[in-house]
């Protein structure tokens, strides 16, 4: 392999066979749960991030169904059961922060369960608006930004 130009930035290409290795981006998953005006949050067990506040989410592996991922996730970091009801939005993280370079918003419907954390998360809770912890990655801080705007 050798770093070559290939368009407009430089790549990994194989030397005998033209093979151009595409560093693809991480894509995340989450789901923003609202109950009485109040926005579910998990704190962060590891890094990046950690011990700040953010949506319960995760990575998305290849050939997972981004939906059936981001419920999966709620349920292993909050043990709360949700149905998805909608897509929030696509969000950009930079880079230096660690995390999901896209991360893909679902809002989804509490169902059912007993609020506990796990997984890679210490705590979970429901937090106002007005009231909430430090939080991490843009995509939070971004969607938390939507959620206040539509509830004026």
């Amino acid at each position: 392999m050798a770093t070559q130009p290939v368009g407009d930035r430089p790549r990994r290409v194989c030397t005998g066979c033209g093979f151009i290795h595409f560093t693809d981006p991480k894509v995340g998953v989450g789901v923003m749960v609202v109950l009485d005006g109040r926005i579910l949050l998990v704190r962060r067990r590891m890094n990046p991030e950690r011990g700040k506040w953010s949506i319960p989410a995760g990575f998305l592996d290849h050939g997972e169904n981004p939906e059936l991922t981001a419920v999966r996730e709620v349920k292993e970091e909050t043990n709360l059961d949700v149905v998805i009801t909608g897509l929030v939005d696509l969000f950009y993280n930079p880079p230096a922060e660690g995390g999901a370079t896209l991360f893909v918003l679902y809002r989804a419907e509490l169902r059912g369960g007993e609020i506990r954390a796990g997984d890679d998360a210490d705590d979970a809770r429901f937090f106002v608006l007005d009231g909430l912890p430090e939080l991490a990655f843009t995509s939070t801080r971004e969607a938390i930004t939507l959620l206040a705007a539509e509830n004026g």
